[in-house]
């Protein structure tokens, strides 16, 4: 009798211990922690639909943090505005044992404007919490509710949300009133990975369990481009106090420049007549644009306010105009508003901005995609693509931040997926032309001169509007192979009209070339070595992927000191294969005791499997050894 009454005492008291041990790390499984900063043991997501106009999102994240690196993945804050109405949130964190250390009620919350200290964007804020660990590992329970009438943006659903994390237990769910809201769900990338889906008269819901961390590799694709990940809308939605029924993004476009655009456009009669006359006789439409950008940069500032916290509306042009700042919602609309009053035609133009290039799915039309708003200008039967947010990039110039994506053009008539400019391999340019002076004791002086286009010219515009130490500084990491580099001098050409960066250095460095005994020993190839060899993997898992390609083309007059003869010089070689084309060559010239020294490098653009890495990486190390190639010269 007393051990049936024992028994569920201990029963209880299992369940009660077990629970307390639900977070430590001790049940994490090995195979969840290779490769990973940090493990999701739980990540959860209902969405409910209520009607058109009323959706109740939930959140339940819990993520256990195994080092420094794996801190990025615990999330603790949440955007809103006035739409979003925030019910419910807090945190609570674990020891590695599952002890309760702290406990984090909204009241405790910083709440941040989403652009501190500009009024415009006073109904944009952030709710954050800033948890310093004090050991690893803890883990963090990161819980929220809220409400929106905004069913036009429903939360996506990433299974991983980035490299060097595992999740032990995924679940998306969403539930629906009636087949007039049912979610259109897009999967992606779903193929590597074992989920569970269930559907029934008003829901559906994913699940997945023990999904291992993907680990970055060198040159593997966007994140975004890989991952599992789940894209949800439907098709009777509200958004911004407007109603819309979407099939397409042709619908979506022209709901968008109906809704939140129209009206948005009016200027001052002060700023009209002004830009009016900053045009008076010029009947180029294309030079009427350039003009407008130059005033638009010269006149505003960017702040910085994410598309995800403020929707896609911009501010009216008008209150831009009368503040002169805005995010690039505001200042595209704006720039779109000036470019009207001159009579040059514009398209408001939402993309996937960022080093990274991630297209628009040409099949699904939401208004979830997309963290940055530009122009696109038609002309001549093309179109010229204007950030509005930058002060100093070139008319036109996208590369390295819009360039080479599908994005969505918002018409009259309605929405286009259209891809931007690209910059293609022999576009993305660099030419470098060196004379310099190799003396008996090992030292170089001479003069560099540099030409970059393309995505190449990114790399190098921004020079000049850098201090003069901050551009040796910059010099000296470019060329970090030469030892003791000393800038005597430098000038800078930056033609806005043809994007075209040039350079010119004067410069000297001891210790250059090698001596041993009645020899000197030196790299022909002073200023672009390129002597970086990928990582090595012995079972590669990811596709790479060669964003930008480049031509590189490089001559050298080097100067040899006097009482010193060639005794070795390296042969010529070419390289070619489906990566790219390689070729260089080294001529000794008596009439001037000096060698000629001229190479070219064409790398090409794409994606590749990764069974073609090794050979890749290959391809690269021949590079870097024939960069590496020296010159011998013996004492006569």
């Amino acid at each position: 009798m007393r051990f049936s009454l024992l028994l569920p005492l201990v029963f209880i008291g299992f369940l009660s211990y077990a629970q307390e041990l639900s977070y430590t790390t001790l049940l994490l499984n090995k195979t969840l922690t290779e490769n990973a900063n940090a493990v999701v043991r739980l990540d959860q997501l209902d969405v409910e639909i209520l009607s058109q106009r009323e959706m109740v999102v939930k959140t339940k994240q819990v993520v256990t943090v195994l080092n420094r690196a794996g801190n990025r993945h615990a999330r603790a804050g949440l955007g809103y505005d006035n739409s979003k109405k925030i019910k419910n949130l807090d945190i609570i964190i674990y020891d590695a044992m599952g002890n309760e250390i702290e406990k984090i009620k909204r009241k405790e919350f910083k709440d941040v404007n989403a652009a501190d200290g500009f009024s415009l964007y006073n109904d944009y804020r952030h709710l954050y919490y800033d948890y310093t660990p004090i050991s690893y590992p803890y883990t963090l329970v990161f819980e929220y509710e809220y409400e929106s009438p905004d069913t036009g943006s429903l939360p996506s659903w990433y299974f991983l949300s980035g490299f060097g994390l595992s999740v032990e237990k995924s679940q998306y769910r969403i539930t629906y009133p009636n087949e007039s809201l049912k979610p259109i769900i897009h999967e992606k990338n779903l193929g590597e990975i074992e989920f569970d889906k269930k559907e029934t008269n008003n829901s559906v819901t994913y699940t997945a369990h023990n999904i291992k961390a993907m680990k970055r590799e060198s040159m593997s694709p966007s994140f975004k481009k890989i991952c599992p990940r789940l894209m949800t809308r439907i098709k009777n939605f509200h958004y911004k106090g407007f109603d819309a029924s979407i099939d397409n993004w042709k619908d979506l476009g022209a709901w968008v420049n109906t809704n939140l655009l129209s009206g948005r456009d009016e200027l001052s009669p002060e700023t009209s007549k002004k830009v009016r006359s900053l045009v008076t006789g010029v009947e180029d439409n294309l030079e009427k644009a350039k003009i407008i950008y130059k005033y638009v940069q010269d006149n505003t500032r960017y702040i910085s306010v994410q598309i995800g916290i403020g929707g896609l509306r911009p501010i009216a042009a008008i209150e831009v105009d009368n503040v002169k700042y805005g995010d690039c919602k505001g200042l595209s609309n704006y720039t779109k508003a000036l470019l009207k009053e001159v009579g040059v035609d514009s398209y408001y133009v939402v993309v996937q901005a960022g080093g990274d290039k991630v297209d628009f799915e040409d099949d699904f039309a939401d208004l979830g995609q997309g963290n940055h708003a530009i122009l696109a200008i038609p002309y001549n039967d093309t179109y010229y693509w204007v950030d509005a947010t930058s002060q100093i990039i070139p008319f036109g110039y996208t590369s390295g931040f819009t360039d080479d994506r599908k994005v969505l053009v918002v018409k009259p008539e309605g929405g286009e997926i259209v891809t931007t400019t690209a910059y293609l391999n022999e576009e993305n340019y660099q030419s470098i032309s060196a004379t310099y002076e190799l003396k008996s004791d090992g030292s170089i002086s001479g003069t560099t001169d540099l030409e970059t286009r393309g995505s190449q010219y990114n790399r190098r515009f921004q020079l000049n509007h850098d201090t003069d130490e901050e551009v040796v500084k910059e010099f000296k990491c470019r060329w970090s192979t030469i030892n003791n580099l000393t800038v005597a001098n430098y000038n800078f050409d930056n033609n806005k009209n043809d994007v075209v960066f040039n350079e010119t250095i004067v410069l000297s460095a001891t210790n250059y070339a090698s001596l041993s005994g009645d020899r000197i020993l030196f790299t022909a190839n002073a200023f672009n070595n390129k002597n970086v060899v990928p990582d090595r993997y012995r079972n590669r898992k990811l596709p790479f992927e060669i964003q930008r390609g480049f031509l590189d083309e490089d001559r050298s007059i080097i100067k040899l000191p006097e009482g010193y003869i060639v005794e070795a010089l390296p042969k010529a070689k070419k390289i070619e294969n489906e990566f790219g084309i390689y070729t260089v060559s080294f001529e000794y010239l008596p009439e001037d005791n000096s060698v000629d020294y001229q190479r070219s490098f064409l790398l090409k653009k794409g994606l590749y499997p990764k069974e073609k890495y090794n050979a890749y990486r290959d391809f690269r190390k021949e590079v870097a050894s024939m960069d590496n190639a020296q010159i011998v010269l013996l004492k006569k």
